[in-house]
């Protein structure tokens, strides 16, 4: 079956609507929060106070994203040179697609009151895994799709159709599915659909199943109109990892790509930690249940659709670079204003009892980081493409996501040893500031071009 051009763009734009809810629902504003609550209550009972279940209840998350980020950052680039060497990316889709869909549904079995919270970390982390080397892969057929000066706007647009899902997704569970603690009631009264068990957390723990059937659904016009381009022969196993030890060295002759890859790596790091806290800084910090979380969400993923689209449409008229530079000083400075928030005091001033101001902030710091989140990653998705080619896009675009995962540890590890030390949920996302002026420096030895041949 012959597809067009336009059927190709848009069968790769419904990855991202397809694979959006794990970062939407499950990582930061729905399963992430829930996560925080059954943590707390599990290190309540071990005889913690309030306050240190709250900062070992994101540490424990943290923790958990630090082993993550280290799986995928070995896997990234091997499993890249591998597929590039073979010619084929669709199979590797295929498979961590099942992984997806596997570990999202498990967490359906996340109880109120567990014995142990490794099972519910693992089955998070194991469809994690899934969805960000399915995303490399993804990612990788970019330079197959459009020419370089439409890359922008198709980039840009893809994350904004993915965000788009993200807050439909998030919208439906939201008004059906997700009971508050103590009404057990959904946004807008009503009892979980299906008649899921308010008492027994049903309606929120059926999250996982959701997001896996979601995918499912929604990735059948990527597998149906996404055709990979034609090759010839095929390196062996041998050969390819071999090629991944030459193409290692050789980033010393692509000064440009480097400089990327090492910025990236560290501005990435900070944002995903970012997303990753999102949900669990809402419930241990502002004390925010599962429905206020969502809401939360919806507002940060619409401004991220609005923005990424917008972004695109920069991106392709002055370039990526300016785009992500201007992206990450925003997000150092929600940071900031972040650490200095609590539910009675903005910057060490006194609220009056009951204020809407902690929680009005707190919403403009969602929508902040939902614009200019969605535009960094977008625009750095075109800055990549801009530094390969469709022959070494899957092995480049893993050096991209080592990238992003090679100290994906880093955030998540120096912010729980922050909270750890710090006692404090709040204070203990510092970190995130240096490691996005590190990005930001970094990004000064980076062409704008990349490694285009330009006129």
């Amino acid at each position: 079956m012959t597809v067009s051009a336009k059927k190709r763009i848009w069968g790769w734009w419904f990855f991202d609507w397809a694979s959006q809810p794990y970062n939407t629902l499950l990582l930061t504003f729905c399963f992430g929060p829930y996560f925080a609550e059954v943590a707390r209550a599990y290190f309540v009972e071990q005889g913690q106070s309030v306050e240190l279940s709250q900062a070992s209840s994101q540490a424990y998350w943290t923790g958990a994203q630090t082993i993550t980020g280290l799986i995928i950052a070995v896997l990234a680039p091997v499993l890249g040179v591998i597929a590039d060497g073979r010619g084929r990316k669709m199979p590797w889709i295929w498979a961590f697609s099942c992984m997806y869909v596997t570990g999202a549904a498990i967490l359906w079995w996340t109880m109120p009151e567990m014995s142990t919270l490794f099972w519910a970390a693992f089955w998070f982390s194991f469809g994690f895994i899934g969805m960000e080397l399915a995303t490399n892969f993804t990612n990788a057929l970019m330079p197959s799709l459009t020419t370089q000066e439409d890359m922008g706007r198709v980039s840009g647009t893809g994350f904004a159709f993915g965000y788009l899902g993200g807050v439909i997704a998030l919208f439906i569970f939201l008004l059906f599915f997700a009971e508050d603690a103590k009404t057990g009631k959904t946004l807008i009264g009503l009892s979980p659909a299906f008649g899921l068990d308010p008492g027994t957390r049903e309606g929120t723990r059926s999250v996982g199943p959701f997001t896996a059937i979601w995918y499912v659904v929604f990735m059948v016009p990527f597998f149906l109109w996404v055709r990979e381009p034609l090759t010839t022969g095929g390196r062996r196993v041998g050969e390819s990892l071999a090629a991944l030890g030459t193409a290692i060295k050789a980033l010393k002759q692509r000064p440009s790509l480097l400089a990327f890859l090492l910025a990236s790596m560290f501005y990435r790091d900070a944002l995903n930690a970012t997303y990753a806290l999102g949900g669990a800084f809402a419930s241990n910090v502002m004390g925010w249940t599962v429905i206020q979380s969502g809401t939360f969400g919806i507002i940060a993923a619409i401004a991220a659709t609005l923005a990424s689209w917008a972004g695109g449409k920069l991106d392709s008229s002055i370039g990526p670079k300016p785009v992500i530079v201007w992206a990450v000083v925003v997000l150092t400075a929600t940071i900031v204003v972040m650490m200095n928030l609590t539910p009675t005091s903005l910057f060490g001033v006194g609220l009056a009892e009951g204020s809407a101001v902690p929680d009005i902030v707190f919403y403009g710091c969602g929508v902040v980081i939902g614009a200019a989140g969605g535009i960094a990653q977008a625009a750095s998705r075109t800055l990549m493409v801009f530094h390969t080619t469709d022959k070494d896009a899957a092995g480049d675009f893993g050096f991209y996501g080592l990238s992003g995962k090679a100290t994906a540890f880093l955030a998540p590890a120096l912010i729980t040893v922050a909270t750890m030390m710090l006692g404090s949920a709040r204070l203990g996302i510092a970190p995130l500031i240096g490691l996005f002026l590190v990005g930001l420096v970094l990004l000064a030895w980076v062409n704008p071009n990349g490694e285009r041949r330009t006129p």
